[in-house]
């Protein structure tokens, strides 16, 4: 992750209006590539911002006092994006449209983040990720059999549909800015990024029928195949296999100590309950840690089902750079407990958050 001081969008101002999920990781996103991001905050949020404001400056501002809509202006005047995540027309009421903001700075992107976008007969309906993802169609494949469908979380509509494509349109419009010198506004709907980021599932139901062959959980993504599912070990965690291909496969026996001759081809799919039972039964003789073991000697597509903490501190994350620690308040001024316990060891550090 770049810091503003070396980010591939160092220079860059953006003005984040404050929302919950999809408006601060897009704004987050931009900051981690290095611009500079203000966010700015209601007087009393119902809910914390601070969720995802690494790397933000932050101004709380009333925006019901025409002082509170002027200090926005000035930020904006020579801002090159901004990000707000209202149901349409809530900036038009505020005086902040972009037919306002963009004829006082024509260079600005503005970046309208919404469930239904900004048109069409659903665009002032209230929803959340599992109401978005549910209008796609796409929830409709989610979850196991004879059960109800069951949302991935806020993923796919807030963030995947969300935030990632929401920022990706900024980036095509900074891009087209170099060579047309004007901003313009990017209209990115949670529903429709969930669609497209799903795209996948729409093209291969036809042109990949063997990957749906039934009702949602009996397919070969969806919990219905029996080497692409997790399984419970004998401590109560779980393994989380994916050994689609062949050679995988292979492996994936080699390693639970079972006969190829003694089960149901691969693709014999009106057995995959038979061999799932023999996985399930055979993944519950040992721990976790055991089957880690066995199967980091075999490359077999079979992972362990970890923990956020152990995820952190696993070595290849660890490596990678993959998860950081975010200085708090009292570390950036020096006042941390590393530095005050080792003048002060019996000093008690007690942190309120």
């Amino acid at each position: 992750v770049s810091t503003q001081s070396t980010g591939a969008l160092k220079g860059l101002k953006v003005i984040e209006m404050a929302g919950l999920a999809p408006s601060p990781f897009a704004g987050m996103l931009l900051a981690d590539c290095g611009a500079e991001v203000i966010r700015i905050d209601q007087l009393k949020p119902i809910l914390s911002t601070n969720v995802l404001a690494r790397g933000k400056k932050s101004i709380s501002v009333n925006l019901k006092k025409p002082g509170g809509v002027e200090i926005v202006k000035k930020l904006v005047h020579d801002a090159d994006i901004l990000l707000e995540p209202f149901r349409p027309g809530v900036m038009e009421k505020l005086g902040l449209g972009p037919d306002v903001l963009l004829k006082e700075n024509k260079k600005l992107i503005y970046a309208r983040l919404s469930g239904y976008g900004q048109s069409g007969a659903m665009s002032q309906a209230a929803g959340h990720d599992i109401n978005y993802v549910s209008m796609t169609g796409v929830l409709s494949k989610l979850g196991r059999v004879n059960d109800a469908p069951f949302p991935p979380v806020n993923l796919l509509a807030d963030f995947a549909g969300g935030s990632i494509l929401c920022v990706m349109g900024i980036l095509m419009a900074l891009h087209s800015r170099t060579s047309s010198g004007e901003g313009q506004v990017v209209d990115a709907a949670l529903t429709d990024g969930a669609a497209y980021a799903s795209s996948f599932l729409f093209s291969s139901l036809n042109q990949i029928p063997m990957m749906w062959p039934g009702q949602r959980g009996c397919n070969l993504l969806d919990s219905g195949c029996p080497y692409y599912n997790t399984y419970r070990t004998k401590d109560g965690r779980y393994m989380a296999v994916g050994a689609l291909e062949p050679q995988f496969y292979v492996a994936l026996l080699q390693g639970l100590e079972l006969e190829k001759a003694e089960l149901p081809h691969q693709m014999e799919l009106p057995k995959w309950g038979e061999i799932a039972r023999a996985f399930k039964d055979k993944f519950a003789t040992k721990t976790q840690s055991e089957w880690v073991d066995i199967f980091s000697k075999l490359d077999a597509c079979v992972t362990p089902v970890l923990t956020f903490d152990e995820a952190a501190s696993h070595p290849h994350n660890k490596d990678r750079g993959m998860f950081m620690e975010v200085p708090g308040v009292m570390e950036k001024l020096g006042l941390g407990p590393d530095v005050l316990l080792k003048e002060n060891k019996k000093l008690i550090y007690a942190r309120l958050s």
